[in-house]
């Protein structure tokens, strides 16, 4: 488990998430409340998806991949004063600090997800990645606990 977690308030603008997903280098921003609660995650893929137009339909009309970018921008700086909240996902697969490594691959892989969030009592502990998974299970890692301490 990994405790330094690319966080995000929940009250933050589509801007702030942007920047805070360009400097963390973290695909996935863990969501917290004012009271430090986790509230859920955004993706930059949550992002992107909300920016995006519709290239086949621009494509359809007659217009080009030059428009589509175009509108693509136009979207993003419209995005980028919005509040995050309707782009976060509230109730993602977490992880508890009991669950076994076992469970984590097997959610990770099949659910094509990259980054678990580990939470108790509503507290953001960490996150289980993919890579922490591949190290714990070729011996990378002396072991593998998802405990807090």
């Amino acid at each position: 488990m990994t405790n330094r977690v690319a966080r995000i308030r929940a009250g933050a603008s589509v801007f702030e998430a942007a920047e805070t997903v360009a400097l963390a280098g973290s695909s996935d921003l863990m969501v917290v409340d004012e009271a430090g609660e986790f509230v859920g995650v955004l993706s930059e893929g949550d992002i992107l998806r909300a920016a995006l137009p519709d290239v086949d339909e621009i494509l359809a009309e007659g217009g080009s991949l030059d428009a589509a970018f175009a509108r693509f921008l136009e979207k993003g700086r419209d995005l980028a004063a919005l509040p995050i909240a309707p782009l976060v996902i509230r109730d993602p697969i977490v992880l508890d600090p009991d669950d076994h490594v076992a469970q984590a691959a097997v959610v990770l892989v099949d659910r094509g997800i990259r980054l678990l969030p580990v939470v108790r009592d509503r507290r953001l502990l960490g996150v289980v990645s993919r890579a922490d998974v591949c190290n714990a299970v070729t011996g990378g890692l002396p072991s593998m606990s998802f405990d807090a301490a």
